[in-house]
């Protein structure tokens, strides 16, 4: 079997570079639609509802185009045309979000953001996906924690970019940030428009300055037969047979898939409902706004704040990620993915305890390294244990376990904060720090692969 050539530094930065420009838009997206809904008219309980929309959309989304780039080789490779379209995709609908007032006009909110929300997250799938799969593709066994940490570092610091931009156009352009009932504030508009731009562009490098290895090459560094797989990728089969193929694969996934998936369910749980109800915890937790404001210019100062706080935690993990691939060599990759969920833990439980603004960059800290973490070790650990003929089909049903905590944490988060905390936000965030401890200790479950 031919090895996969050794990649130069750049060369992963390169294949990676695109996730800056994803992670400005999920940035925007995580730190702002809670607020934009909010303008638009939405209440606080439903606000997990909306937000539905997201996993739902990765959900449908990934193993489809997971499995359809598996079989995919043109000019542009096998991951890229579809990381390129579902960029075009994601642009257009990120200029289109924030400017979506008018049509709360004519549409119940409840059905504007659902859609809206479902256009932007399900072209952002659409790009991220492959993206998982294309390192994966490219690099060899030893340099895939560097591969996924070049990545973790890419995406948090795309995520400060897009925490910051509404703070950093109000306070130092200039930028309003206010505005009427039912509109959203010209600085979360630019932002929108900008990180759009950014996203598309940083994609583009991403595809043009990385080369795909042909089928024949791949097929020999991967073990497998090329004329047995090009008869089989030229068999035409039906809607029933393919559906049939793809639960196959799931009775068939790795045991470590699996034990995964439990980490996944409490990590991804908790990072659910840290982005839907950070605002309304800050506002009201350190800002001492009333339940259910969301218009005074005090709870859009703390909105500004919260994308500061979404930034920061992002820097953290962008620091961690340069160090995560020596600590992981030195403690192992089991170790050090489970004391980053402890951090993050910590972190959020320490929110409750402070009472002034700057004190939240501690908390931030903390799960800035279980961020970090998330991005990258489920796939170091994974990756190797996937067939690479399938490896985009079964990182897209491996998004079932970043989705399917996401949906249950919507569908039950209202209903909790409604009737058992009184619409006081603030104790979701301790139950996102018992979630994430739980999941640090499911981490010691996993039977890491040597490598």
């Amino acid at each position: 079997m031919k090895q996969k050539p050794h990649l130069s530094f750049w060369q992963i930065w390169n294949m990676s570079f695109g996730f800056l420009g994803i992670q400005i838009g999920f940035a925007l997206q995580s730190a702002n639609v809670s607020r934009i809904l909010s303008n638009f008219g939405a209440d606080l309980h439903s606000l997990s509802f909306f937000w539905l929309a997201a996993p739902v959309m990765g959900l449908i989304v990934q193993p489809i185009v997971g499995a359809a780039s598996d079989r995919t080789w043109n000019r542009l490779g096998r991951r890229s045309p579809y990381i390129l379209a579902g960029a075009i995709i994601a642009c257009m609908a990120m200029w289109i979000m924030p400017n979506s007032s008018a049509l709360v006009s004519i549409m119940p909110v409840l059905a504007v953001g659902a859609v809206m929300f479902a256009l932007m997250d399900g072209s952002f799938n659409i790009t991220m996906q492959p993206f998982r799969a294309l390192v994966a593709d490219m690099v060899s066994d030893e340099q895939r924690t560097l591969g996924y940490s070049i990545q973790s570092f890419l995406i948090n610091t795309g995520a400060v970019i897009g925490s910051v931009l509404p703070y950093v156009l109000t306070n130092i352009i200039g930028v309003q940030n206010t505005a009427a009932e039912g509109h959203v504030p010209p600085s979360v508009i630019w932002s929108f428009y900008i990180g759009g731009a950014i996203l598309l562009l940083s994609v583009v490098w991403t595809v043009f300055r990385t080369k795909e290895y042909p089928p024949k090459e791949y097929c020999e560094q991967n073990g497998i037969d090329y004329d047995a797989w090009s008869s089989k990728k030229k068999e035409k089969k039906s809607v029933a047979e393919r559906l049939k193929l793809f639960f196959k694969l799931f009775a068939e996934m790795p045991p470590v898939m699996i034990k995964l998936a439990v980490v996944q369910f409490f990590s991804w749980f908790a990072l659910y409902l840290m982005w839907v109800y950070t605002t309304p915890a800050v506002a009201q937790h350190i800002f001492g706004t009333e339940i259910g404001d969301s218009s005074s210019k005090l709870y859009q100062e703390a909105g500004n704040w919260v994308g500061v706080l979404f930034g920061a935690y992002s820097l953290f993990a962008a620091i961690f990620s340069l160090f995560m691939t020596r600590i992981a060599k030195k403690i192992g990759r089991k170790a050090t993915y489970s004391s980053a969920l402890l951090f993050g833990g910590l972190g959020y439980l320490s929110i409750y305890f402070f009472n002034t603004p700057n004190a939240l960059f501690v908390s931030m800290a903390g799960i800035g390294i279980a961020w970090a973490a998330i991005l990258a070790m489920p796939y170091s650990l994974l990756s190797g244990a996937l067939p690479a003929e399938k490896m985009g089909v079964y990182m897209g049903i491996f998004n079932f376990t970043i989705a399917g905590p996401q949906i249950i944490s919507g569908l039950v988060g209202g209903p909790i904060l409604r009737s058992i905390f009184n619409n006081q936000a603030i104790y979701m965030i301790i139950i996102c720090g018992v979630s994430m401890l739980l999941g640090s200790i499911f981490v010691s479950f996993i039977k890491e692969k040597a490598h």
